[in-house]
């Protein structure tokens, strides 16, 4: 099984192609723009050191969300383009999954694991997963630090606002681990993505997830 997956979901852009559990070629880019202009040519490379053109792939997968609505619209955006191109399938992966696909088997099996993503309007945007679970429990659900949920039991956070969650949880007596997840990774994108190509998962298109309205106005609103 052979995977191009894109991320541009948060402050970073990466690209990479994956092959039966293996790793050929990634590439990554920090910061909080400019995935639209970042992808394209690393896109271009990843599949160069891979030896591969796109028709030789099974499917294009990238992130859908929650995230920046720039970044996800452009990663989504050149994955819909070269799946179709290429007579291949477009996957969607949330950030959650793709977050919680780069933390090792142990943690995930011994601890409910938290996204907490920040929607740099004052909430976040909290994705869960059982103990053990490659799925979400539901979709990803707006709270303010303050009205984040306890948790049931041990709980592991990850995302770009893990930190500030781990802060609000300790205030109100209830600690939790606090993760080197931060932002997707295409390696764990593309690990998902099998995961759904497989059957394993519940099929998701490559469609962006918006839990908000975009931040933006219409001229003349």
């Amino acid at each position: 099984m052979r995977i191009l997956a894109l991320d541009g979901a948060l402050a970073r852009a990466s690209a990479a192609v994956w092959a039966d559990g293996q790793v050929l070629a990634a590439a990554a880019t920090e910061g909080a723009r400019g995935q639209a202009v970042a992808l394209p040519p690393m896109v271009a490379r990843v599949l160069a050191e891979a030896g591969l053109a796109a028709p030789a792939l099974d499917a294009v997968a990238a992130v859908v969300g929650p995230g920046g609505f720039t970044g996800l619209r452009a990663a989504l955006a050149l994955a819909q383009g070269l799946a179709l191109a290429a007579g291949r399938p477009a996957i969607g992966v949330t950030t959650g999954e793709a977050l919680a696909a780069a933390l090792p088997p142990a943690l995930r099996a011994s601890h409910a694991l938290w996204s907490v993503i920040d929607t740099r309007r004052g909430r976040v945007l909290l994705e869960r997963f059982a103990p053990g679970a490659d799925a979400p429990l539901g979709p990803p659900e707006p709270f303010t630090l303050a009205e984040l949920p306890a948790p049931d039991g041990p709980v592991a956070l990850m995302g770009d606002a893990a930190v500030e969650a781990a802060e609000a949880l300790a205030g109100r007596g209830m600690p939790a681990l606090l993760t080197e997840s931060r932002l997707p990774d295409a390696a764990a994108v593309a690990t998902v993505a099998a995961l759904r190509l497989s059957g394993r998962l519940p099929p998701r298109a490559a469609l962006p997830l918006y839990v908000e309205p975009p931040a933006v106005r219409l001229p003349g609103a």
